[in-house]
């Protein structure tokens, strides 16, 4: 068997080094050893965007884009949107496997038991002017939240982290539901401890004060199979802030913060919106003929095709695309999901997409599901974000307990001047 080892020739100098493969990587580190003379820093890696660097080893989530693979603690994606529940998936995806039934009603009544918001979180939401966009109010808010949560800042204490895990994942429903409702200028709706998850955040976005509100089962279950396709996506952009604000031992309620900031982006969180414009810009099904020629000349782009991941059809898509049939089934047609079937039949069948590989992914069908349930584009970020904080959570656990983490602080290519001196403003 060959030794777990690379050799590299610097033909500067002719030295040869070798290097330690370890789960088939070698250490940046190591690359210092390369030096072209004694004073040399050393080599660097340069990758911007890190589309080829490692910044932990994780249990979480394990991605294969080729073969269209998802899985959460080793359980398919496939299997826990069919067979699972929202907070049963935040359950594995921080404990690494799935809960006993005791388990499962303990950690669900701990969460649900925490869903309201302190009063001054309250006040805080309808001091915003009416129309002011969701995503900044989460972000805002999840701020604030920190300074009513002193002790989360005991990053290391396991009881601490659980307290404050479980009340983020309560408390993030709450506050999202509560953004929505500012925005449209409507009154809050408080939590109801009998109701699902999902079903809870249904109530606190579409009931009304002082009355019951019934729950759509067929909506309730669409919404908790969202949440459970957004739970977690491995070292995303929004992942990869929370666990670099986290590397500086700050406390769940910031970090969280920062990677729904990183999240708001059009990008990242963005994406499902833009599918929404590109449908309504293509307008009909017969303009769909046109619209794919402009796109092989490059004129615009297919929005909700193609990921950086993936390189198959996205597994979340498939699940996603049967969810809005039973969807649109119980809210009536919609003229957008003949569009995207058709959209989506021609790039699997085009060479042109087949040839680059342009599958659906999760984004092509998630807003026209949001759009049908009566959420507004504003609110689609938002609601990514309450299904990403279970992740988002378990990957901040498991960087505050990696020995190997370190504070990140990425190193950088300098190409400015070299040394000048500071001349006085008379003489420039």
């Amino acid at each position: 068997m060959p030794a777990e080892t690379i050799t590299i020739t610097d033909n500067r100098t002719g030295k040869t080094y070798e290097l330690s493969i370890q789960d088939e990587t070698i250490r940046a580190l190591d690359l210092r050893k390369i030096r072209a003379h004694d004073e040399d820093f050393g080599l660097m890696t340069y990758d911007p965007g890190y589309t080829n660097t490692t910044s932990c080893k994780s249990r979480i989530t394990f991605i294969d884009g080729d073969k269209g693979i998802l899985n959460y603690r080793g359980y398919p994606i496939e299997q826990l949107a069919e067979s699972s529940s929202y907070l049963e998936t935040a359950y594995l995806l921080r404990s690494g496997e799935l809960p006993t039934a005791a388990q499962l009603g303990e950690w669900t009544k701990s969460i649900v038991s925490q869903s309201a918001v302190p009063s001054f979180i309250e006040g805080l939401i309808e001091s915003f002017p009416v129309g002011s966009h969701p995503m900044g109010m989460l972000i805002s808010v999840l701020g604030a939240l920190s300074t009513a949560n002193s002790d989360s800042k005991h990053v290391y204490d396991v009881d601490v982290r659980t307290k404050h895990i479980h009340k983020l994942i309560a408390q993030v429903a709450t506050i999202s539901a509560y953004a929505y409702r500012r925005q449209s200028g409507l009154p809050l709706v408080s939590p109801d401890a009998n109701l699902s998850f999902s079903g809870n955040v249904l109530k606190m976005m579409f009931g009304k004060t002082g009355e019951r509100y019934r729950v759509n089962p067929v909506l309730e279950k669409a919404l908790d199979v969202l949440f459970i396709l957004h739970a977690d996506h491995e070292q995303n952009c929004s992942t990869s802030t929370m666990r670099m604000v986290g590397s500086s031992e700050a406390d769940p309620y910031v970090s969280t913060a920062a990677a729904a900031a990183a999240l708001y982006g059009p990008l990242h969180g963005g994406a499902n919106e833009a599918v929404l414009k590109m449908l309504k810009e293509i307008g009909t099904k017969s303009h769909i003929p046109e619209y794919i020629q402009r796109v092989k000349a490059g004129e615009v782009k297919l929005m909700g095709f193609g990921h950086r991941v993936y390189k198959n059809y996205d597994p979340r898509a498939r699940i996603i695309k049967h969810t809005a049939y039973q969807v649109f089934e119980t809210m009536g047609t919609n003229p957008m999901l003949d569009m995207a079937i058709e959209l989506e039949r021609i790039a699997l069948e085009d060479e042109y997409f087949v040839k680059r590989k342009l599958y659906p992914n999760v984004d092509f069908y998630s807003g026209m599901i949001y759009q049908a349930m009566g959420f507004p584009v504003e609110m689609f970020t938002v609601l990514f974000g309450l299904a990403r904080t279970s992740g988002w959570l378990a990957q901040w656990e498991e960087l505050v307990t990696d020995d190997d983490q370190k504070i990140g602080r990425p190193r950088q290519i300098f190409l400015g001047s070299p040394e000048r001196k500071y001349l006085p403003i008379s003489e420039r």
